[in-house]
């Protein structure tokens, strides 16, 4: 039992509902959302550190013992992925002090930012599937409000798409749970384990298999990704950033938790299904990077390509692939956080988010540019950076798997990556500068500099000392390989 397990949920929630009593003080509205991000960035990291040194930590709420009650569960893989996730969530929040506007901060964005952290948070802690549903809602509830927040023709369009696709998976989550119960008599992620490896995956139990791996491919990206080009373009910036960074994350962590914890007896069956969506997600999401030429849509298919390659580990699921696969995942939630917050402050330096109007950016902020240089190094994976490990491990063990084909396809989808990122760089920062930009030079917000210049270090220091990251993606990559530790940390007596 360790009641800490429950602060990365209890504190945003606490939070975001104070904040609706002072809609008027906006400063107020900072400094609360500010605190309360800093203690739970302060919170994952003494919760990381417990779990390596002590193993899995389980908490059972109300005191029911599992499989019977609520049970959060923090293995290192979970930790790992609340740590990022705080710590995105902080610097994205500074960012919005200077970017997201008065009007919408009046409007509870606060209070809806910090709801997204509680979905996302909960969903990485959570030991119950059908919880697992309650805190995607939550997650999905506040992004509706903060996509549509500000009301403009776009937002508006681009909402009612974004929710018609995920009542859809909403619905198909809620059916593929219930099919799930009746099929085996839990909702437990432990006991589920155990239960599916005594009746024997096959059959029925194949075709639910199947219909997780349809619910989280759409919430995730994963090959059904239609909706989110639009959909992420259509916020403003530090909304496109915490989308970026977190929305599909949760999705791919949760294809990643079932798969390696319950639905892991029959691969014959999920695995060409996963091969093939990796694959084809990794490629059209190249192809869209490379196609486009407004920075809204070459990042947000960047997005996608990310979400194929981490699946990529999955399909391999060797040691050296499932490492990888959390280390790149940790990595591309820094990175794209980043990467969404230098791409809004590029598009403020130059007033537009077409590329074929900008240019001549590196004279009047230097620091921005080769900012923008190095992440896209690290994106592509360029040593010692922190995309480097997590992909030369993904490479290696495709390859070890025979995957010689999907581990060309990582590789090539890396250079489409790296040509429409160079793209932004040459043409945004050493183009010729256009009469506008000219006129609209002035000094970049400062509190999204230093919320850029933070995650930047993170990218630049894990890469750095990846052996003292390794020793804790390890830990995380032999619970998901040896799904024995995680169940017999639930069902202890």
């Amino acid at each position: 039992m360790n009641n800490l397990l429950v602060f990365p949920v209890l504190l945003p929630l606490m939070t975001a509902v104070i904040l609706f009593f002072f809609k008027e003080r906006i400063k107020l509205q900072r400094v609360l959302s500010l605190i309360s991000s800093l203690l739970s960035v302060i919170t994952a990291l003494v919760l990381t550190g417990r779990i390596h040194s002590e193993g899995i930590l389980t908490l059972n709420l109300g005191g029911w013992q599992a499989p019977y009650g609520i049970v959060f569960v923090g293995d290192m893989f979970s930790a790992l992925l609340v740590l990022a996730a705080s710590v995105v969530g902080l610097a994205v929040l500074i960012y919005s002090f200077g970017s997201i506007g008065g009007e919408r901060e009046r409007y509870h964005y606060y209070s809806f930012f910090l709801f997204l952290l509680v979905g996302v948070n909960g969903s990485f802690l959570t030991g119950d599937i059908f919880n697992l549903f309650v805190f995607f809602e939550v997650m999905l509830m506040s992004s509706y409000a903060l996509l549509s927040l500000g009301g403009t023709k776009l937002q508006l369009r681009e909402t009612v798409k974004y929710l018609l696709i995920n009542i859809v998976s909403s619905t198909l989550f809620v059916a593929a749970v219930a099919y799930l119960y009746a099929s085996v008599g839990t909702l437990n992620m432990a006991h589920l384990s155990m239960r599916v490896a005594e009746l024997g995956q096959g059959g029925v139990l194949n075709v639910i298999a199947i219909l997780f791996l349809i619910v989280f491919g759409l919430k995730a990206g994963l090959f059904l990704f239609f909706w989110l080009p639009g959909s992420y373009s259509a916020p403003p910036s530090a909304v496109r950033a915490l989308f970026g960074a977190l929305l599909t994350k949760v999705g791919v962590y949760s294809i990643i938790r079932i798969f390696t914890l319950i639905f892991y007896h029959d691969p014959d069956t999920t695995r060409p299904w996963l091969m093939f969506m990796a694959a084809a997600t990794m490629i059209l999401g190249g192809l869209g990077a490379v196609a486009y030429k407004d920075i809204p849509r070459i990042l947000n298919y960047n997005v996608i390509v990310s979400v194929g390659f981490v699946t990529f580990g999955l399909v391999a699921a060797t040691g050296d692939a499932i490492n990888g696969a959390v280390f790149y995942l940790l990595h591309d939630i820094v990175a794209k956080g980043l990467l969404f917050i230098l791409g809004g402050l590029i598009i403020s330096a130059s007033g537009t988010d077409r590329l074929k109007d900008m240019g001549g950016l590196i004279q009047r902020y230097p620091l921005l540019g080769w900012m923008f240089f190095i992440l896209a190094l690290a994106l592509v994976g360029i040593p010692p950076l922190s995309g480097f490990p997590g992909k030369l491990l993904l490479i290696r063990g495709g390859l070890e798997e025979g995957l010689v084909g999907l581990s060309l396809i990582g590789v090539g989808s890396s250079l489409l990556v790296l040509y429409s990122l160079i793209k932004i760089f040459r043409i945004g920062f050493w183009g010729d500068p256009q009469e506008k930009q000219i006129q609209k030079s002035g000094a970049l917000p400062r509190a999204g500099m230093a919320g850029a210049a933070g995650l930047l270090l993170i990218v630049i220091l894990a890469g750095i000392c990846s052996e003292y990251v390794y020793s804790f993606v390890s830990q995380a990559g032999e619970v998901l390989a040896n799904p024995e530790l995680y169940i017999e940390a639930v069902m202890k007596e």
